[in-house]
């Protein structure tokens, strides 16, 4: 038998979960148009229908009980999807338009996402973009974007949205002429010798991450030669011949197929970090962010990125 969901229901959690996100029934009353009390008496019928307390209340301040907070999450992630389900539908009526501002990273977002855009922008041609290239380690939200294309593992938040695009692994190549120089390392210890070209962000060199002879992904942070705040810069410095640089293989698959750059130490490679696109949370995207969105996540599906 299907269970009868009634649209006070829909209201309660709704008004629970904008309660939740400002702590507070009186801003949660103000965000949306209705009187306090209003809140109050329908946040405790949900409690009543539930069996559970989902707030700790005290004559100051509101804060969610443990059974709360794994409930806002169900919750936040119900509504979402169904937003997400009105914008596609919604999008499949109009053409997507309008300015859409995208942060990408600097090499990896010239070289492999700029094609993607592109495409898209011929497409629609009422799409226009706005496109920042980014390798600093910032809030995204310090940036005013409407979505961004960052590495490593990103957990949605109370801001932020993320979805996985694909993995990416990490490589260490060098070009032919250094070879010919310096040798091929072939341990971790000898590659610490090596002229190593290191990412320059925020007035120091990052590390490298790599697989260690036990099989565990460390940081490895070789002295560098040479330092370099631009991805593009660094990878056209390796194909010079000035050293080792460490890059997603999809960045550099394409100078390895001219034989430009080597790959090296393969055993030494981690385990792929994730590639995620992610966006500020917001009760209602604009189409053409919507559409970008799927698009992205639709290629990454069928491997654009790999």
């Amino acid at each position: 038998m299907t269970a009868v969901f009634s649209t006070e229901s829909f209201s309660s959690i709704v008004h629970f979960v904008t309660a939740a996100n400002s702590n507070s029934f009186t801003e949660a009353a103000e965000q949306l148009g209705v009187s306090k009390s209003a809140i109050g008496k329908s946040i405790q019928r949900l409690e009543q229908n539930l069996g559970i307390s989902l707030f700790n209340r005290t004559t100051r301040k509101i804060s969610l009980t443990t059974e709360g907070e794994a409930y806002l999450a169900s919750c936040q992630s119900a509504l979402e999807t169904l937003q997400m389900a009105e914008m596609a539908l919604r999008s499949k009526l109009t053409e997507p338009s309008g300015i859409v501002r995208i942060d990408l990273p600097a090499a990896f977002g010239r070289s492999v996402m700029m094609p993607v855009l592109m495409d898209m922008t011929k497409r629609y041609p009422h799409l226009k973009l706005t496109i920042t290239f980014n390798d600093r380690i910032i809030d995204p939200l310090d940036i005013g974007f409407d979505l961004a294309i960052r590495f490593g593992p990103v957990k949605d938040t109370t801001d932020l949205i993320a979805r996985k695009l694909n993995d990416q692994h990490l490589i260490i190549c060098a070009s032919p002429d250094y070879i010919s120089t310096y040798g091929t390392p072939e341990t971790l210890a000898e590659l610490a010798r090596h002229r190593c070209i290191l990412a320059w962000r925020g007035g120091a060199p990052l590390s490298w991450l790599i697989r260690d002879e036990h099989g565990k992904d460390i940081r490895f942070k070789p002295a560098p030669f040479h330092q370099i705040s631009d991805g593009d810069a660094m990878i056209d410095a390796c194909i010079a011949g000035a050293g080792l640089i460490q890059f997603p293989e999809a960045l550099l698959r394409p100078y390895i197929q001219k034989g430009e750059l080597v790959p090296l130490l393969a055993a030494c490679n981690p385990a792929p970090t994730e590639l995620n696109v992610i966006w500020p949370r917001a009760r209602h995207l604009l189409p053409g962010v919507r559409f970008i969105i799927d698009e992205l996540l639709a290629l990454a599906a069928q491997k654009a990125f790999e």
